[in-house]
């Protein structure tokens, strides 16, 4: 049951990383998403949402890592 939760976890950061790549796409091609009024604004939050969902999931496989002591002596507390 705690890999379910644990995967849960990881797959919404996941996704809301996968729309930000999408967002930042669409605007690179000049499709501008109906919440959006500009496509700076639509990038901006694709951006944030790419980041955002990129550093979950990066803390999450670090800290797990730690907890294990399988990473460098540089990335220990």
């Amino acid at each position: 049951m705690k890999r379910i939760i644990a995967l849960i976890i990881l797959v919404i950061p996941g996704f809301l990383a996968g729309w930000g790549i999408k967002l930042m796409r669409d605007m690179t091609f000049g499709i501008l998403i109906a919440p959006f009024p500009w496509y700076w604004l639509q990038f901006l939050v694709g951006l944030i949402l790419f980041l955002g969902g990129l550093g979950f999931v990066a803390g999450f496989i670090l800290h797990r890592d730690r907890k294990r002591n399988k990473v460098q002596t540089r990335f220990k507390k």
